[in-house]
């Protein structure tokens, strides 16, 4: 397995946190970093007793970047995470199939309210897709079954809070008023009596009115090792119990709350050896999920508000400028 570390901000980084952390109110620079990893990893095997796969390989990537713009009492921050990785193996004729696929970019525009508080009035905008078709690898021509794609889904949101931030370690946004919409190819949305994505059948939109939360942490634990987590929240105000296609009942409410959390550990073994390991946890009523017959008297069928999970780990180069 081999990847590839990659973090860059200006020389000024430390200097304008540490101002930034006493409530100096004059600060004006640009501040970036990020993150990039590429991992491989691959088996042979040849005359294996146990059995096996005969080869195969996995080719994954993840950048996690921001950009912040400091001017006096305003912020405007930037955050983009974007996720892809790729399966190959001899039992499918190495034909690539995916296991990670995220694009994922926050703009925050802030102006703080008293020069002596960490509380700024902010605009938010988000933006959630993927970058290429998703299949069901369980169907024997799961080829011609593509169940999402780039911008199907899609969700855009929008909202205005207040924030609280101290340096760009740690940001805790919070809305009473987003607007958020969500967009998909009506191929999807015909798939199944319920629609997609939480769009109703047929249709290539949904809008939800609700209240957002958003939190962001990173801290060094030690020289050589850093830990980010990340917990966004979403709770739609105009939730209610609506009807598929079929006349069933799909049920809903406000207090029925999707929810998203990223964690990222990441641990420097030497100057540029590296280990990186993830979690992402999801949890949103409107992604169905294939619930499995478990007895033959039982049909398998579709469920709604299932706990999505992704797991990471990965060893490889670190590289610092």
């Amino acid at each position: 397995m081999g990847a590839v570390i990659s973090f860059g901000q200006l020389k000024n980084t430390d200097e304008v946190k540490k101002q930034l952390e006493t409530r100096n109110k004059d600060t004006t620079a640009w501040i970036y970093g990020g993150v990039v990893n590429v991992g491989l990893n691959e088996g042979f095997l040849h005359n294996w007793a146990a059995g096996g796969e005969i080869a195969s390989m996995n080719v994954n990537g993840i950048f996690n970047g921001f950009v912040t713009h400091l001017h006096k009492r305003e912020v405007w921050s930037n955050n983009l995470d974007l996720n892809y990785g790729l399966n190959y193996a001899y039992s499918n004729s190495f034909i690539p199939r995916k296991t990670d696929d995220r694009i994922d970019f926050t703009s925050k525009y802030g102006y703080r309210l008293d020069t002596n508080k960490d509380i700024y009035f902010t605009g938010l905008v988000n933006f959630k897709s993927q970058f290429t078709h998703g299949y069901d690898y369980s169907l024997p021509s799961w080829q011609n079954a593509s169940n999402s794609k780039f911008l199907s889904p899609a969700y855009f949101t929008l909202g205005l809070g207040w924030e609280y931030r101290k340096g760009t370690d740690i940001s805790l946004f919070v809305s009473p008023a987003t607007a958020r919409l969500t967009i998909a190819d009506q191929y999807y949305t015909r798939m199944t009596p319920a629609g997609a994505f939480g769009i109703p059948y047929g249709k290539k939109s949904f809008m939800a009115f609700g209240a957002y939360f958003s939190g962001r942490y990173m801290i060094n634990i030690s020289k050589k090792s850093v830990f980010s987590t990340r917990l966004d929240m979403y709770a739609n105000y105009l939730a209610k119990d609506r009807f598929d296609a079929n006349g069933m009942v799909i049920k809903d409410n406000p207090g029925n709350v999707s929810w998203l959390w990223d964690n990222l550990y990441s641990y420097k073994v030497s100057r540029y050896l590296n280990i990186t390991i993830g979690a992402t946890a999801i949890y949103d009523n409107n992604i169905p999920y294939v619930k499995p017959a478990t007895a033959p008297s039982e049909v398998a069928g579709q469920g709604l508000g299932w706990v999505q999970l992704k797991q990471i780990f990965s060893i490889g180069f670190e590289y610092k400028f």
